[in-house]
């Protein structure tokens, strides 16, 4: 990790005032003098502040159940950030794996550990992510077939040169439905990449529109009981998932 957030993890320092330190030459790695802030460091590394040694504290993992009119950022804009609704010290040194758009609801998944997050959001790594999708226009079920094999062939957004990754969409039943009258409306989208807008720039590649957006599934972890606003430590075996 950076060196700077390093010292964050490892005193009470916040990020200011460790680029401070920095600057004053107190920080040594591995007996050398270190003022670059961005400095890459890892576990093997001897850390120093004034001769004192550093240990970082561990990294910290949570699952929230984001609202809409919020966003996946670590600084507020138009609207709040979801690091808000994390009551935790230094919930601001926190980042998002996998934003949400503001009108979008559902799984965020927010940590420290940058290593771990990239296993969340790289597409190598093959992550499924599964949204609810409602749509403007319904899908008549003579043409749901050949709609499910183009998103299983790839579509071609706007902008992009290659082909989106085989998506997994599926029609909800009647008994999953969240909304009583959206049987041919109310679609499961499964995807392993997180282009900018995708799901919505995968539907209007199709002439489609959404008009409603949430994130259900990361992987194996689930929102489970969480009520929106609501949030909680992931267990062990869902951090060894992405570890």
């Amino acid at each position: 990790m950076r060196l700077d957030k390093f010292i964050c993890k490892s005193t009470e320092l916040t990020r200011n005032e460790a680029k401070k330190v920095l600057k004053s030459g107190e920080v040594r790695v591995n007996g050398e003098v270190a003022k670059n802030a961005a400095m890459q460091v890892h576990e093997n590394n001897t850390i120093t502040i004034d001769g004192q040694e550093l240990t970082a504290r561990g990294s910290r993992y949570y699952i929230l159940h984001k609202v809409v009119d919020s966003i996946c950022s670590n600084v507020d804009e138009v609207y709040p950030s979801v690091l808000h609704f994390i009551e935790v010290d230094k919930a601001f040194d926190l980042h998002i794996a996998g934003r949400l758009d503001a009108d979008t609801t559902g799984l965020v998944l927010i940590t420290d550990d940058g290593r771990w997050s990239h296993n969340v959001i790289s597409p190598k790594k093959d992550c499924q992510k599964t949204y609810r999708v409602w749509l403007r226009d319904e899908i008549d079920d003579d043409k749901l077939e050949p709609l499910i094999q183009q998103f299983t062939d790839g579509l071609q957004l706007q902008g992009e040169d290659s082909l989106t990754r085989p998506a997994i969409l599926r029609r909800v039943a009647q008994d999953e439905l969240i909304e009583e009258d959206a049987y041919r409306s109310e679609v499961l989208l499964t995807i392993t990449e997180g282009k900018y807008h995708q799901v919505k720039r995968m539907f209007a590649a199709v002439g489609n529109r959404v008009v409603g957006l949430h994130r259900e599934q990361v992987g194996e972890i689930t929102l489970g009981d969480l009520a929106p606003g609501e949030w909680r430590e992931l267990t062990a075996a869902e951090i060894a998932l992405f570890a």
